[in-house]
């Protein structure tokens, strides 16, 4: 089975960050939360997988390369225009086969894609759709299912106390080719705008009520496993800090984190208090306080006596002497 990874979105709700790099650039313990995505296929053995690209595609291609650095061989789909969610996968069916996982390169998961894959292939339907449980149904599309799973229905961020359903789509699919054949025509996609291609199709909006309308049977596959969608900067700090703690499993996992902190334990007059994770070339002045858990990425430079707390340093940042910042985000050129 082969993978496609959605790597073409704007990431909005994540700017300012996103005005200068892709959202699944976006960095989970001193990595792209792509990179983790990548090495999660990996670990399920995925062997080639394809990305779609369109915002800042040459800082995505120039990280991942041919994906041979990390055990995959992977190739790119270049959007000029935004085909939305399921158009940019009909754009890449050539490559995809008879049956293929999508998931979004901008999310936090250690999800098992295995026991995933034998589930897709225990039903005939075309679709199967990861779930999670959520209080928050506010927040989330809500997937509505039956005692075996099959989908019924949906809600669009539905109140708590009006949800049907606590299941949430955390847009992780597994599909037979024969979905495209539900797809919309050209121009005729129920949320494409006034500028969008003929091509563009969306799943919630086009493809999923098409398969309820005509009745094709489609199923939810719910997980217990860790899912965060870096939905906005709140959710970047919370994955970062979530990963930090070991709440999800990713690489660097648990050994680096602890050499961070012996690390960061050794520059200079500095103190910590666990978990701290210090990237490379860092420059920490006098009588600095790193009280975890914290985050400081590649090249970043400390002044005398700042303090960090429950905090995250994207690369490059300079924090100016005296300077407090507590459970925030600092960026490069940013102060607190």
């Amino acid at each position: 089975m082969k993978a496609m990874v959605l790597a073409a979105g704007l990431g909005t709700r994540l700017r300012p960050i996103t005005y200068a790099l892709p959202k699944p650039m976006a960095p989970v313990l001193n990595r792209p939360v792509m990179e983790h995505t990548v090495r999660l296929l990996v670990k399920h053995g995925f062997g080639e997988a394809i990305a779609n690209l369109h915002w800042f595609p040459e800082t995505i291609e120039g990280h991942f390369g041919d994906g041979s650095d990390f055990g995959l061989e992977l190739t790119y789909s270049f959007e000029q225009q935004l085909l939305g969610t399921a158009g940019g996968v009909r754009n890449a069916a050539g490559f995809l086969g008879d049956s293929f996982l999508v998931v979004a390169g901008d999310a936090l998961t250690d999800i098992d894609f295995g026991a995933m894959r034998e589930f897709h292939q225990s039903h005939e339907g075309l679709v199967t759709m990861a779930t999670k449980r959520v209080a928050d149904t506010d927040q989330f599309g809500v997937v509505i299912a039956g005692e075996d799973g099959r989908i019924q229905g949906f809600q669009e961020k539905p109140d708590p106390a009006e949800a049907l359903s606590d299941l949430a789509n955390t847009c992780i699919y597994m599909f037979r080719a024969e979905v495209f054949d539900h797809f919309p025509a050209p121009g005729a996609s129920k949320d494409a705008g006034p500028d969008d291609p003929p091509e563009f199709a969306d799943w919630a909006k086009d493809v999923f009520p098409a398969l309820l309308d005509a009745d094709v049977p489609f199923y939810s596959h719910e997980i217990d496993a860790y899912w965060n969608d870096i939905g906005n900067l709140d959710e970047l700090r919370d994955g970062n800090l979530d990963a930090l703690h070991g709440a999800v499993a990713v690489e660097p996992g648990a050994p680096e984190v602890s050499e961070g902190v012996r690390a960061a334990s050794a520059l200079g007059d500095a103190e910590t208090a666990a978990p701290v994770l210090v990237g490379e070339g860092v420059e920490i002045g006098a009588g600095v306080r790193l009280e975890g858990p914290a985050i400081v990425s590649d090249g970043c430079r400390i002044g005398d006596g700042a303090i960090v707390r429950d905090s995250i340093l994207l690369e490059g940042t300079e924090l100016p002497a005296e300077s407090i910042l507590i459970g925030g985000i600092a960026a490069h050129g940013t102060k607190p």
